[in-house]
């Protein structure tokens, strides 16, 4: 005998009804009889969004990407749209990327929203994500949808929601639109589309975006520097193939060599482990290349064309991976230079971050008398600050998750403009004889050698949902007072908001939204911070550490003393 959980069961019966079409009935039957365990997993929740929209495993059920769960959303945000903008001719743009079902998902939204009277334009083929954040502004839309699951295994999809503005859904619109969702049933989706109302786009807003990736990514690097810079190129089967080529061309970058193998938009992601340029192993082939061709640059970017993963040779003459850290400061120091050479700095910009990413932003951007505001984790938060502050000029902004956004004509991180970024850094640097790793060292000199590692452990399922819980539930409960035989002096729980001084035990609130981030800070400068993904089943753990950094002979040393320094963090935490 079969047991069901009640619950379980009466999810599971109401996609047993005419709502939904035999193959899903006849589906669920079979899974009832045959796979309890999977029937569980894909029908105990409904899946919800998180820091990168909503993601999940391609299935049938509550807990499952498929037609009904994307339809039930694009029908609530309908309703939503619909409320808001009454009487106004609603637009939204819609992009997918190279995923198994993406273009077929795509499809299923624009026939829901034109069911509902909204035009919309749909993307004839695969395409950036940042592509779709431009697209909404230069049409004038009011919302964007882009069917992707960015850097996660096969199986998973996702929906992404953006904003007028092109940034992804902020509070209080967010709430306001999951509850416009979870009003609904499913019978109430709107499946019949209203063709007239769906116009599909390509060709004319890929050059205009890539014209804007050009402006806003270009800094009067010479001809002969670019062309003299070896750029290796992976993407990693996603669709920057779609727009990064053809960018660095019209650029003045002549000498990019693309990973064959790797070049075809393919959803299986057939020849890496993981389709994620955080991921060593993700870039493999394109550091065999770049020894090959004896490449200066390696650029590898994740499906969706949002992050980008940066190799350059070290002192040695070495390959390595730069951590999304790393590359931000780069980037952002680089843009910083640039504007205070044109004069445009007085006092009225900003540059943006997040609580996880490296302190050594707000350094890097005293020593500019440039602002740095600080968020949440994920790019929504950074595009919330320049829709918050329009008196004030965004500079660039990222985080450690191997994500950056150069200015504001793109509201998300972008691969494609900061792909011609780093190429443009790496450029100039080679024409005075430097390489990206010694412009990095030269910074640590003149601002302080910070170093960072983030931890993730994979918790998948039911079970791994609730140890991820219980994992936060105990930090929270029983908060470390010394790490590695440092005293924690300040400990933030942006879960209560509430940010605690241990030496003078007084309390602060913290002015952002609530989020289940626990943040320590000890006495030598050391910070860890411990958050569950918004995207993946797992628990990540950031460690920072810092220290003066006299010359650049003494790096090697100082850099191992730092390494040594993490790996008694770890220990010590048990990790």
């Amino acid at each position: 005998m079969i047991y069901i959980k009640p619950e379980i069961l009466e999810r599971v019966n109401t996609w047993l009804t005419p709502t939904f079409d035999q193959d899903t009935q006849d589906k669920i039957k079979n899974m009832i009889a045959s796979d309890p365990k999977g029937l569980e997993e894909s029908f105990y929740k409904n899946l919800e969004f998180g820091t990168g929209g909503m993601r999940g495993i391609m299935g049938l059920g509550t807990n499952r990407i498929n037609k009904y769960t994307l339809g039930k959303n694009t029908q609530g945000l309908s309703n939503y749209l619909n409320q808001v903008f009454s009487g106004e001719q609603i637009k939204v743009a819609i992009a997918y990327d190279c995923r198994h079902n993406s273009k077929t998902f795509g499809k299923v939204v624009a026939d829901v929203f034109s069911a509902n009277g909204i035009k919309v334009y749909l993307f004839e083929d695969l395409r950036p994500t940042p592509e779709l954040s431009f697209a909404l502004k230069h049409l004038g839309c009011h919302c964007g949808i882009v069917l992707t699951a960015s850097h996660n295994p096969p199986e998973y999809n996702g929906y992404k929601v953006y904003w007028q503005d092109g940034g992804q859904l902020v509070p209080p619109q967010d709430g306001e639109i999951i509850a416009e969702i979870n009003k609904l049933d499913y019978s109430e989706i709107k499946f019949e589309a209203n063709s007239d109302l769906i116009e599909y786009i390509g060709k004319a807003i890929d050059d205009v975006f890539i014209d804007a990736s050009i402006k806003n990514g270009s800094f009067n690097t010479a001809t002969k520097a670019k062309e003299n810079l070896n750029i290796v190129f992976t993407s990693l089967h996603g669709t920057s193939i779609m727009a990064i080529p053809e960018t660095l061309k019209r650029a003045g970058y002549t000498n990019v060599n693309i990973v064959e193998e790797q070049k075809d938009p393919n959803g299986d992601f057939p020849t890496v482990v993981s389709p994620n340029p955080e991921e060593p192993e993700a870039l493999k082939m394109a550091m065999k290349l770049a020894e090959k061709v004896n490449g200066d640059i390696v650029i590898g970017t994740d499906p969706d064309c949002d992050r980008l993963g940066v190799v350059v040779r070290n002192l040695e003459n070495e390959l390595v991976i730069l951590n999304g850290n790393q590359t931000m400061i780069l980037m952002t120091d680089f843009l910083l230079k640039q504007w205070k050479k044109e004069g445009r700095i007085n006092g009225n910009q900003f540059v943006g971050s997040t609580i996880v990413s490296t302190p050594m932003m707000s350094v890097l951007a005293n020593a500019y008398d440039v602002e740095c505001k600080i968020g949440l984790t994920g790019f929504k938060w950074i595009a919330k600050m320049i829709k918050d502050f329009p008196e004030q000029d965004f500079i660039g902004g990222g985080e450690e998750s191997f994500g950056f956004m150069v200015g504001d004509f793109v509201r998300d991180k972008d691969a494609v403009t900061s792909t011609l970024l780093a190429c443009e850094i790496a450029a100039q640097a080679k024409a005075e004889g430097k390489t990206l790793y010694e412009k990095l060292i030269d910074l640590y000199v003149e601002h302080g050698f910070f170093k960072e590692r983030l931890i993730s452990l994979t918790k998948k399922g039911i079970e791994g949902a609730a140890e991820i819980k219980q994992m936060m539930v105990d930090a929270r409960n029983n908060p470390l007072k010394e790490i590695n035989g440092e005293k924690v002096v300040l400990i933030e729980d942006y879960q209560t908001s509430i940010s605690k001084n241990l030496q003078t035990l007084e309390e602060t609130t913290i002015d952002v939204p609530k989020s289940n981030v626990l943040i320590y800070y000890t006495e030598e400068g050391s910070k860890i911070a411990l958050r569950p993904s918004g995207t993946e089943p797992k628990i990540k753990f950031y460690i920072s550490v810092n220290t003066d950094l006299d010359n650049v002979s003494a790096f090697a040393t100082t850099e191992q003393l730092l390494e040594s320094k993490i790996d008694a963090i770890l220990k010590d935490m048990n990790l």
